[in-house]
């Protein structure tokens, strides 16, 4: 399948909790010990895809994003606005760990787009 869904976010209102929750009812484990207290989840068993479980930042809505990686995103978010959708963040890059966007489509669902080869 070209452009995979390669990473999945739970943004929470309480991150701390959330990782909880998701480590004691799917057996996950969430390393949140880094800066941003981001909880990294990885494959499970060799299975699925890695994620993340946080806390949403002031002004950011909770809720689930798939994130699709893409050679170029640019590229990427013209086709998507041309197909109806809308940027929300432009290409950022996380200097040692991802380069990535957002945009909503038609319907208003938040997805991101990741950067090939740029995850850390």
């Amino acid at each position: 399948m070209p452009n995979p869904i390669v990473h999945f976010e739970i943004i929470a209102s309480d991150g701390a909790k959330a990782q909880q929750f998701y480590a004691t009812a799917f057996g996950w484990e969430v390393d949140a010990n880094n800066p941003m207290q981001y909880g990294v989840v990885g494959q499970q068993e060799g299975h699925g895809i890695g994620g993340g479980v946080a806390g949403a930042q002031p002004g950011q809505p909770t809720g689930v994003t798939v994130y699709i990686e893409v050679a170029d995103i640019p590229a990427a978010l013209a086709k998507v606005e041309a197909a109806g959708g809308k940027t929300v963040m432009p290409e950022t890059e996380i200097p040692g760990m991802v380069t990535f966007a957002q945009f909503t489509d038609p319907s208003g669902n938040l997805v991101g787009l990741v950067k090939s080869g740029s995850m850390g």
